[in-house]
């Protein structure tokens, strides 16, 4: 029961993962490509969790924490670049 529930699951996130692709593309807006981005890296550590539970191992778990890291750390960086238009400030005297 729970393989194939896991089955489904994975069915629903690779249809929502298309959706999100599509937004990423053709985002009218550079927040919507931004929001777009962040829902693709927690789709994909919700893929890689049941993938985990589909092969009944926990080595994935270092993936699923490095790509939550990566999420996180480029949401971050685009939504600075999106406010300030840069990512990094050379002038610290503002």
């Amino acid at each position: 029961m729970l393989t194939i529930s896991v089955y489904i699951a994975l069915v629903a996130f690779a249809v929502a993962m298309i959706g999100i692709v599509i937004r990423a593309i053709k985002g009218p807006s550079a927040a919507d490509r931004v929001i777009a981005l962040d829902s693709l890296g927690i789709s994909l550590i919700a893929v890689t969790a049941l993938f985990s539970i589909l092969l009944r191992t926990s080595v994935f778990l270092e993936v699923i924490l490095l790509l939550g890291i990566l999420a996180f750390i480029g949401t971050v960086a685009f939504s600075k670049y999106i406010e300030k238009g840069a990512i990094i400030d050379r002038d610290r005297r503002k």
